[in-house]
């Protein structure tokens, strides 16, 4: 790849060139895919067009956040029946995060209702799991339980070393109580747990009122 870009750097006539790049990101690491965005990105002023094929589309998002909005355009194969054809894709919509969707879908479902119900209690706990991996990123790394959590904010209450307040410790142990009766690891009929309407809605404002919080 680096002797490809270099070829192209030292070519006298790369003005008038169309580069198509295929999959460069197949084998890399994190940091080697960023670092073949900034030198895609770097083409775009040199060459006539720039074509970037793969299947990584972390990576397309970003080689497309790196692009004026009035040069790029993309593009998708969409399967159809057993062919398939080239339709346009809907970068933005790819680009959004899982929690982005669930914050969504809470958001959407007190302005409008109509969602499905048990998904919506679902996505209470992730939320606030996502929340807290970024508020309170050293006492939350990935794969820390929210009950545990709790436990060590409830220990550190009153002390130099407290991450929340006996209110929001409060707050958080009802929010989640109520999450996890929709949950396999903490409720074994889960999937059945009957849900009201009223009180599915309080807890989705609650779970967001928390989530604002400093």
């Amino acid at each position: 790849m680096a002797f490809f870009l270099a070829s192209i750097e030292l070519d006298p006539n790369r003005a008038n060139k169309v580069v198509v790049i295929d999959d460069p990101v197949s084998s890399l690491d994190e940091h080697r895919s960023l670092t073949t965005v900034q030198e895609v990105r770097r083409l775009f002023n040199q060459v006539s067009q720039v074509v970037v094929l793969s299947h990584s589309k972390p990576f397309l998002c970003r080689v497309w956040e790196s692009s004026a909005p009035t040069i790029r355009t993309a593009l998708q194969v969409v399967r159809e029946g057993a062919a398939s054809t080239i339709a346009a894709w809907d970068v933005n919509s790819d680009s959004i995060t899982e929690n982005d969707r669930r914050h969504q879908a809470l958001r959407e479902y007190l302005a409008n209702g109509g969602q499905n119900e048990r998904e919506i209690a679902v996505a209470i706990r992730p939320c606030l799991e996502a929340f807290f991996r970024v508020a309170c990123s050293e006492h939350f790394p990935p794969g820390t339980l929210l009950g545990r959590f709790r436990r060590v904010c409830n220990h550190r209450v009153a002390t130099p070393q407290e991450i929340l307040s006996q209110s929001d410790i409060d707050e958080l142990r009802d929010i989640v109580d109520y999450a996890n009766l929709f949950h396999h690891d903490t409720n074994p009929a889960w999937e059945s747990e009957v849900i009201n309407s009223t009180q599915l809605e309080g807890f989705v404002q609650r779970a967001l009122d928390f989530a604002k919080r400093p």
